[in-house]
């Protein structure tokens, strides 16, 4: 039988047909050359440059920014095609920002007492109805907070073209008495507004002196401290920076320590419970040294100490 693949010596040789089709030996073949693998020198140094690194980056980055840069110069080169671009580009863009869903047409201010809300729709300014991209709410949150009354404030955009501020309101906790001034402090010592008379807020303690809204943290502590005498409080002052002075009706002073004035005065109270000693006719009570607090007499009780000690005949009072 005759094989019907070619002879493995000779590869490029055909397969043998069948013998209907007329056979032809392998012998009438002359074996092809063999291809020689190594590349041509062209081909070897193409291999070799794209080995480096810096030309593989060339090729990657370099030549399509190069390109870009060229149909960006060749589309810009003219200044009427430049201005005929950007106008177009404006023209578009003022088409995206008026547009319906875009456009804001009521300005809520919540958290504000209504003065401060009247103060924060002057300072806005905001004529509506306008896009909103034409509002920068940053700017509009910082020109906010420059009022003293105002905490925290926060500008935004809301759903049905709602214009938004939310406040968070300092509270008054004092009053800062400077010469013909009354300011309100809230318990940081920041001041809030200023009142007209003390009848305005009767309901605040009045603090003075230089000072004074620094340590309103600590003026606080002490008015919490006198709720046994607060209807009987008139104010606190404020003495060299580093202490306080309680003031009480009947032209009555407590002169407290720089330091701890609030134990000091819990232990002044406890006594004037016990003994009754701030009803009695005193000028003052100095507790500036804690290890020997003193008490002031007025002049009527001095003579009637003295004449109960024989220290003051009666000749020598008239």
């Amino acid at each position: 039988m005759r094989p019907l693949t070619a002879d493995r010596r000779y590869p490029d040789a055909p397969r043998a047909r069948a013998p209907q089709q007329g056979y032809v030996p392998q012998a009438a073949y002359t074996p092809a050359p063999r291809r020689d693998p190594a590349p041509t020198r062209m081909a070897y140094r193409m291999q070799r440059l794209w080995l480096t690194p810096a030309f593989r980056v060339l090729m990657r980055v370099g030549v399509p920014v190069l390109c870009v840069a060229a149909v960006g110069a060749i589309a810009f080169g003219p200044e009427a095609r430049r201005n005929a671009i950007f106008a177009q580009v404006g023209e578009w863009r003022q088409a995206i920002e008026n547009r319906p869903e875009f456009r804001v047409s009521v300005l809520q201010v919540t958290g504000a007492s209504p003065s401060l809300d009247a103060a924060i729709r002057e300072m806005l300014d905001v004529k509506l109805p306008v896009s909103r991209f034409a509002i920068d709410l940053e700017a509009a949150a910082t020109r906010i907070r420059t009022l003293d009354a105002v905490a925290q404030a926060e500008v935004k955009v809301g759903s049905g073209g709602v214009l938004s501020v939310q406040i968070t309101e300092r509270k008054p906790a004092l009053i800062w008495r400077k010469e013909a001034e009354l300011d309100l402090l809230d318990a940081s010592g920041r001041r809030v507004a200023q009142v007209l008379e003390r009848a305005d807020r009767p309901d605040l303690p009045v603090v003075t002196g230089l000072g004074a809204d620094k340590a309103a943290a600590e003026a606080l502590a002490i008015v919490a401290a006198a709720k046994p005498v607060l209807p009987r409080l008139r104010g606190l002052v404020r003495i060299g920076e580093r202490r306080w002075d309680l003031v009480l009706d009947r032209d009555q002073r407590i002169l407290l320590p720089a330091d701890n004035p609030v134990r000091a005065l819990e232990r002044l109270l406890a006594l004037d419970k016990a003994e009754d000693l701030l009803g009695r006719d005193i000028i003052a009570v100095d507790l500036r040294n804690q290890a020997r607090p003193t008490i002031r007499l007025s002049a009527d009780a001095l003579r009637s100490l003295r004449r109960a000690k024989g220290l003051e005949t009666l000749e020598n009072a008239l």
